[in-house]
C-alpha cells in the first residue's frame, strides 16, 4: 500500500479501488475460516425466530399449518414454526362493531338511505324504518373462514330480518306499543340467521331508531301517537285514581263492619244481663212477692219522677191553687215585688 507523501498529487478513484480491495481480502480470509459458518447460523436463527408473534390483549390468532386452520392462540407472546410451513390471522375479538341499516353516518351528519328504510308493513302501509346493530366476532375460525365477507353478510342479513318481522305487524303497533317487542324479534331473527350463515359473529344489540311513516303523511300519523299517548296517559291517572279511592273505600267498610260487630256484641252481652239480673229478681220474688212487687214500685217511681217538677200544695178548703214557679228564684222574686205593688195600689183606692 503506497504511503501519502507530501507534494505528490491524490487521485480520489485510485484511493476508492485500494479500499475495495483491501474490503475484499479481508472478506475472502474471513469465508476462508469459521465465518461462512457463523453466517449460516445467524441466518438459521433469524428464520426460526421469525416464529415469535404477539397476541394483544382481547385478540386471538388463528394459526395454520400450510394453509388449514391449527390451533387458537390466546393473548400473549407464542411461537409456530415459519413460513412457509405455519402462519398466523390476528382477530380482535373484543371490539364492538357496527351495522347501519337505513342510514350512513359520517361524522356528525346521518343521511338517510330510502332504498333500506323504506318497506311495507304487516297492514300494507309504508314505513321508514332505521336500524343500528352492534356486534362482535365470536369465533374467529368461522369469522375468516365459515363465510365470504361476513360483515356483509350481517348487513344483508339484518335487512331481511328487519323485513321480515315489520311485515308481520301493523304500522300503529310498530310505531308505538311494539317497538321493544320489534327489536328483540329482530335481534333473535339475525341471530339465527348469522348462525345458519357460519360467520361466526353474534349480535350485541339491535335498536330502532327511527319508526316513521313517510314525509308526505308524517303529521298525520305523528297526531296518531299523541293521541295514543294521551289514551295510556288519561288510563294510568284513571288506575292511580281507582287505586287511592278503592283501598280507602274498602277501609270504610271494614271500620262499619268492625261497629256493627262491637254493637252487636254490645246488645248481646246487655241481653245477657238483663236476663241474669230478671232471673234473680224472679227468685226473690218468688221468696216474697209483696215486698219485692212493693220494692220494684217505688224503684221504678224513683226513676220516674227524679228528673220532673214536682208541686207540694196544702190540703186547705182553697180550690183555687195559685202557681208558683219555684224552680226559677228570679221568678219569685219578680212575683213577690209585683204582688206587693198591686195591693198597695188597691189600699190607696179604698182610702178615696
Amino acid at each position: 500500500m503506497e504511503r501519502f507523501q507530501p507534494g505528490q498529487e491524490q487521485n480520489p478513484l485510485r484511493e476508492f479501488q485500494r479500499t475495495i480491495e483491501e474490503i475484499r481480502e479481508r472478506l475472502n480470509r474471513f469465508m476462508k475460516g469459521w465465518g461462512f459458518s457463523a453466517l449460516g447460523l445467524v441466518v438459521l436463527g433469524l428464520y426460526i425466530g421469525s416464529g415469535l408473534y404477539v397476541v394483544g390483549p382481547g385478540e386471538k390468532a388463528v394459526v395454520l399449518l400450510f394453509g388449514k386452520e391449527s390451533s387458537i392462540a390466546e393473548p400473549g407472546l407464542r411461537y409456530r414454526l415459519p413460513k412457509p410451513f405455519m402462519n398466523q390471522i390476528i382477530v380482535d375479538v373484543s371490539k364492538v362493531r357496527r351495522a347501519e341499516i337505513g342510514f350512513r353516518s359520517d361524522g356528525t351528519r346521518t343521511r338517510s338511505v330510502p332504498a333500506e328504510s323504506l318497506m311495507l308493513t304487516g297492514d300494507e302501509n309504508i314505513v321508514d324504518v332505521q336500524l343500528f346493530v352492534q356486534y362482535m366476532v365470536q369465533d374467529p375460525v368461522k369469522f375468516l373462514f365459515g363465510a365470504e365477507a361476513p360483515e356483509n353478510t350481517l348487513k344483508a342479513s339484518a335487512e331481511v330480518a328487519l323485513r321480515g318481522v315489520i311485515g308481520e305487524n301493523t304500522i300503529d303497533y310498530t310505531m308505538t306499543s311494539g317497538r321493544m317487542e320489534i327489536q328483540k324479534k329482530v335481534e333473535l331473527y339475525l341471530q339465527r340467521l348469522l348462525n345458519n350463515y357460519n360467520t361466526g359473529l353474534l349480535v350485541t344489540q339491535a335498536r330502532l331508531l327511527v319508526v316513521d311513516p313517510p314525509a308526505q303523511v308524517q303529521d298525520a300519523f305523528h297526531d296518531v301517537v299523541r293521541a295514543w299517548e294521551d289514551r295510556e296517559r288519561l288510563i294510568k291517572e284513571a288506575d292511580g285514581y281507582s287505586e287511592d279511592i278503592i283501598p280507602k273505600a274498602r277501609g270504610l267498610a271494614q271500620q262499619e263492619i268492625r261497629q256493627a260487630e262491637a254493637y252487636k256484641a254490645e246488645r248481646v252481652i246487655r241481653a245477657k244481663g238483663d236476663v241474669e239480673r230478671f232471673s234473680l229478681v224472679l227468685a226473690e220474688y218468688s221468696k216474697a212477692p209483696k215486698v219485692t212487687r212493693e220494692r220494684l214500685y217505688l224503684e221504678s217511681a224513683e226513676k220516674f219522677f227524679v228528673p220532673t217538677r214536682k208541686l207540694i200544695m196544702d190540703t186547705g178548703d182553697s180550690k183555687v191553687i195559685p202557681f208558683l214557679n219555684i224552680s226559677d228564684p228570679e221568678k219569685i222574686f219578680q212575683h213577690d215585688i209585683s204582688g206587693n205593688q198591686e195591693s198597695s195600689a188597691a189600699k190607696n183606692k179604698k182610702g178615696q
